[in-house]
């Protein structure tokens, strides 16, 4: 049967989907059982045998690379638009700040002058969304991306649904069993997100001119992410202590994080973490830092459902701690507090 693996005492539990099959089987529950342990715990998981092809992966990161090396007015012609719930398109260094629980429009400007988020990104999402329309470059110009993409955020999907959001539902014992947070999820209200960290000097990043991502929390049910060989992304542990520990690329592993939105629903019995990327050490040797590619795909639930506390969370002596929310209103106010 397939176990949790620490890597150390206090570090990122590795669950192993090989035996999940349709979410049925007994060990289909331990394996959900597994899975929300980590959650507990720390909020974050490394996952293997996800049934995610990774030749699949490997070309999405490299319609990303051929993306990012486009000429900066050529990803122009994809532009993220002015409102930040209208997460599409591209977005260049310097566009987006992140911070954390912060909505005070003084406070966020002063953030922004503070380290600046030293990336640039393409945001996905649903091509048939009646509310967001994707913004995509014109076909000639990076020939296929459009395809590649679409059929990513579609892989990812399957994933949620198939094993991800099933596995969570039958490790809190759910009523209705391993459908219940699909439920919630049926209108595919997702993000897939493409991440280049480019190239710096190493001292740029050591004086703390430039950073890659501060420390935040994600904002919806959760996350999961393919990163590439160089890392940066660190994770605190334990939850609360201020303390970071790295979480190195695993070949074969996706990793994924607990979102604020399904800590709030959970009564925070799913713990949703602070994590950050940093610049990897310089090699010694060029004085550059090496850029960075990854891949978030970021899940919500149903934007108009109310959401109130998640059965079996909450009881007399634990009792609801939020009053219920859409996600719609709580995303897009974190959303537009970035942007």
């Amino acid at each position: 049967m397939p176990g949790t693996i620490f890597l150390e005492p206090t570090a990122i539990p590795i669950v192993d989907f090989a035996g999940f099959g349709e979410g049925a089987s007994p060990e289909a529950i331990e394996i959900g059982k597994q899975l929300v342990k980590a959650c507990q715990e720390v909020g974050f998981a490394y996952f293997r045998n996800t049934g995610i092809p990774q030749a699949e992966v490997d070309s999405m990161f490299e319609m990303s690379s051929r993306l990012f090396s486009l000429p900066v007015e050529t990803k122009l012609l994809a532009p993220h638009p002015k409102e930040g719930w209208k997460h599409r398109g591209y977005s260049g260094v310097g566009r987006e700040q992140v911070s954390q629980m912060v909505f005070d429009p003084a406070q966020l400007a002063g953030i922004r002058k503070q380290t600046p988020d030293f990336k640039e990104s393409f945001d996905i999402g649903r091509d048939d969304s009646p509310r967001i329309s994707n913004v995509w470059l014109p076909e000639q110009v990076l020939p296929g991306f459009r395809d590649a993409a679409s059929t990513f955020f579609d892989t990812c999907r399957r994933f949620e649904m198939e094993k991800l959001l099933p596995a969570l539902s039958l490790g809190l014992e759910l009523p209705g069993g391993a459908e219940f947070l699909g439920k919630y999820h049926q209108e595919a209200d997702n993000q897939l997100r493409l991440l280049h960290y480019p190239a710096a000097p190493a001292e740029v990043f050591a004086s703390g001119e430039k950073g890659r991502i501060g420390a935040h929390t994600d904002y919806a049910t959760g996350t999961i992410l393919f990163q590439d060989d160089v890392g940066g992304l660190e994770v605190e542990s334990p939850r609360g202590s201020g303390n970071f520990v790295a979480a190195p690329p695993i070949p074969g592993t996706i990793v994924f994080n607990i979102g604020d939105f399904l800590m709030r629903w959970s009564n925070d019995t799913l713990k949703s973490t602070m994590h950050r990327v940093r610049a990897p050490p310089n090699d010694g040797k060029s004085g550059m830092i090496k850029e960075r590619f990854s891949i978030p795909y970021f899940m919500s639930a149903d934007r108009d459902i109310l959401i109130d506390c998640l059965p079996g969370c909450w009881d007399e002596e634990n009792p609801k701690k939020y009053e219920p929310v859409t996600a719609g209103v709580y995303i897009d106010m974190r959303l537009d507090a970035t942007y």
